[in-house]
């Protein structure tokens, strides 16, 4: 058999020979060559935001490209980062910003910024902490971090160890909090990591703000760091701009990707402490943070992050997220009364629920079923496994949102079975 060259992520090619061509985007829709439209209900894996193209995020782009393209960051800085770097600080409330381009990159990043702040102290903290299906990236920290399992695999000799939390269900609070203070009593962990309020590969679980706000308070007690990976949460998915708010918790490092240009260019940013930053900082050459891209701080792409943060202030974005969070509650009640959905569950933007089949999980035979029933019917939901998320761009219309909806009800009456 033959196969073209490209190599598509997340594809297993002797069942998903052919990719579909994508000739443009605009607003919530992806034009095939033959100018068929596909919905964005996952918005292209969860980057874009304010819909495919934006115009301001455009024209900042092309206007970078015209006098800056790129230029080492080490050594050297420019305006786009620097505007960036110093806006982003302030919305936070992190004092220093360092520059990656994906969402794995900026939480391998923090993992090394973790062990590094206490090996430079000359204190022995190692141990990392994090909860049981999570999913933090595909390099080999990230996927230290991440569940054991189907993604990862095949690497196992190359992973390192961590210590696990229950996830906090509904009902199971207490015994992650109760876990969370037995690894941190010893005095051994260096960091807590988690995605704040929903674990996106994960299967889309969503916990509490309390819960979330309690492990933060656990470990300044016990002075552990805590990591707030929201390469998926930030930029308004969970209905605030950033998930921790919620809890009211500023984290010592907190990962932004995806959403940081609209989703319109790769880039992301690990914003950290000013006691994180300090233990780096010295006369001795072997405390330097030793990370780097080639493409660390690629100005087109800072300037595509700023006009973002533009558009945040100057166009209804929170206003558009809150129509949206009340749309997703409206439309998912239908199936909180269909048997054939179990766990239907909101996250600000994002609604997630399960359909009720003999095989679960993300290998669940009825996830490529569900992918080509939804694509034929010009839909992109990409379900994990038997697990049917929506995470729409904001500017989708009500009606297109409840042609989602539809298309879903149709397919549990092709594929699902009731309790």
């Amino acid at each position: 058999m033959s196969h073209g060259p490209v190599w598509h992520p997340f594809t297993q090619h002797a069942l998903q020979p052919d990719a579909i061509e994508i000739a443009r985007a605009e607003g919530a829709w992806l034009e095939r060559t033959d100018g068929t439209r596909i919905l964005d209900a996952i918005s292209s894996w969860w980057v874009i935001t304010h819909g495919h193209r934006h115009p301001r995020i455009i024209a900042a782009m092309k206007a970078q490209a015209d006098q800056l393209d790129q230029v080492i960051f080490a050594g050297f800085t420019h305006r786009p980062a620097e505007e960036l770097a110093a806006r982003l600080t302030k919305l936070v409330g992190l004092p220093h910003a360092f520059f990656s381009d994906s969402g794995s990159t900026a939480v391998e990043v923090a993992l090394k910024m973790a062990l590094g702040f206490w090996r430079n102290q000359g204190i022995n903290r190692t141990r990392i902490i994090a909860f049981e299906h999570a999913y933090h990236g595909d390099t080999i920290g990230t996927m230290s971090a991440g569940a054991r399992g189907v993604f990862n695999a095949p690497y196992e000799p190359l992973l390192f160890d961590v210590i696990r939390l229950p996830f906090s269900a509904k009902g199971k609070e207490q015994e992650t909090l109760e876990a969370l203070r037995a690894a941190t009593a010893d005095g051994q962990a260096a960091a807590l990591i988690v995605e704040p309020l929903i674990l996106g590969a994960g299967g889309m679980l969503t916990y509490t703000p309390h819960v979330l706000a309690d492990m933060a308070r656990i470990c300044r007690e016990t002075k552990t760091l805590f990591i707030a990976d929201e390469v998926m949460t930030g930029f308004g998915r969970t209905g605030t701009f950033l998930a921790c708010e919620q809890a009211n918790v500023t984290p010592d490092i907190l990962c932004l990707a995806k959403g940081i240009t609209g989703g319109s260019t790769p880039l992301a940013v690990t914003l950290a402490s000013a006691p994180i930053f300090e233990a780096h900082y010295s006369q001795d050459r072997r405390k330097t943070f030793f990370h780097s891209s080639s493409y660390t701080a690629n100005p087109i792409a800072c300037a595509a992050a700023v006009a973002n943060l533009d558009v945040w202030n100057e166009e209804p974005v929170q206003a558009r997220i809150a129509q949206i969070t009340q749309w997703q509650h409206e439309m998912s009640e239908a199936l909180r009364a269909d048997t054939r959905f179990t766990d239907v569950r909101l996250c600000g933007t994002i609604a997630a629920f399960d359909l009720r089949v003999a095989d679960e999980g993300y290998l669940a035979s009825i996830g490529p079923k569900l992918y080509d029933f939804f694509l034929s019917r010009g839909l992109l939901l990409r379900p994990l496994g038997n697990t049917i998320y929506i995470m729409p761009p904001y500017c989708i219309t009500r009606d297109e949102l409840a042609s989602l909806y539809e298309a879903i009800k149709e397919a549990a009456d092709t594929f699902g079975a009731r309790a």
